[in-house]
């Protein structure tokens, strides 16, 4: 089989790994418009459970990325200067360039033709290929040219955020609220190497535009975002990777694939940042359609007819989970009134996934103390 790959994140280069890795005779090129060392934004988070996939479905790459990840088993929230210990909550963190690395190399070793910037203009520059896959993000070319026929939609959130990095190595996944006489922040802030972290700054739209962020320089933004979070930072500078003021991209799509062309990851679904799930998806929908091309290699139209079957509904229960987390974030003016452990109960209980009594099961500690002060 001859496939063609747009964009070379997680998305497309693992499934690129995982196509070949079962079919050597396969012909995998993948296109990617960035030089093979560049990426947007600084580390990516999983949940325990999030990892649980990989570790299952494929534990020869659990097992090779787990030594570059970095760890931890609780959760916090600071606000009011009051820290909130979460128990029960691990995480684990990479970094997205050493993430891409990885993957590269392990397609390389395989025999994967990897073409970086090379940028795909119209989808006859491919050429001959038996499978399309739109692997290539928010901005997919292969969504935005075959849009009908994916029945796609496009949409942004109101909230801004930006994404930076920082030396200052935290000890966990951290929520950190802040206000000042602009409106009201928060940073979701967690450390993927031994000497890195990112820190992700939000806002609402009104407290974006008070704070005059529209009309400043990268510089001056750090500057002031060093200043709101001076105490969290402890002194250490924030750093900029293409770091722009933005709001959350929401793209959906009715349908999957059109004959032979099928959609991946971001390319597919966006789901918010504050869910920790955007690369997870990304990688289980790359495992999802090689087991589906692995069962019926001879077969397109049924393997991504199963594909879509098999992924929906466990995609539509995350991204409604996300739009639940996004819209809790998009009060965060009136979630600043909360006392600390209010807030944190109310951060456990935004998607309406946790009842109470899971929440005492998950995280015992923590519930105590609540129900202690409230």
């Amino acid at each position: 089989m001859r496939i063609a790959i747009i964009g070379g994140g997680p998305a497309g280069l693992y499934f690129a790994l995982l196509a070949k890795r079962s079919h050597p005779n396969w012909r995998l090129r993948v296109f990617e418009q960035n030089p093979a060392d560049a990426t947007f934004g600084f580390g990516v988070v999983f949940s325990g459970r999030a990892l649980e996939f990989l570790e299952h479905d494929d534990p020869e790459t659990y097992a090779a990325l787990l030594p570059h990840m970095q760890s931890w088993d609780d959760f916090r929230i600071v606000h009011r200067d009051e820290v909130v210990p979460i128990d029960g909550n691990g995480f684990s963190a990479i970094g997205r360039l050493e993430l891409l690395r990885f993957l590269q190399s392990r397609c390389q070793e395989l025999g994967v033709a990897l073409a970086f910037e090379h940028s795909i203009e119209a989808l006859d520059a491919l050429g001959e290929a038996d499978l399309v896959v739109g692997a290539d993000g928010v901005n997919s070319l292969l969504r935005r040219q075959r849009a009908d026929a994916f029945g796609a939609t496009a949409g942004e959130l109101d909230n801004r955020f930006i994404w930076y990095g920082t030396t200052q190595p935290f000890d966990c996944l951290t929520l950190t609220f802040r206000q000042n006489g602009d409106g009201a922040f928060v940073a979701h802030h967690y450390r993927y190497s031994p000497t890195m972290s990112t820190f992700i700054v939000e806002c609402d739209h009104a407290t974006w535009m008070r704070a005059g962020f529209a009309g400043i320089s990268d510089a001056e933004s750090r500057a002031y975002c060093e200043t709101l979070f001076e105490t969290d930072l402890g002194g250490h500078p924030l750093i900029s990777n293409k770091s722009i003021w933005r709001r959350f991209p929401v793209i959906a799509n009715q349908r999957w694939s059109d004959g032979r062309h099928v959609l991946l990851g971001d390319a597919l679904r966006t789901v918010h940042f504050s869910v920790g799930s955007g690369t997870r998806l990304a990688m289980e929908d790359a495992l999802a359609l090689h087991e589906c091309l692995r069962a019926a290699p001879d077969d397109l139209p049924t393997a991504l007819s199963r594909f879509a079957a098999l992924r929906q509904p466990p995609v539509a229960a995350l991204v409604g989970a996300a739009n639940a987390s996004a819209t809790w974030y998009e009060g965060l003016p009136s979630l600043l009134a909360l006392k600390p452990y209010e807030l944190a109960y109310s951060y456990m209980t935004r998607t309406g996934r946790m009842s109470e009594e899971r929440l005492k099961a998950l995280a015992p500690a923590f519930m105590a103390r609540y129900l202690a002060l409230t």
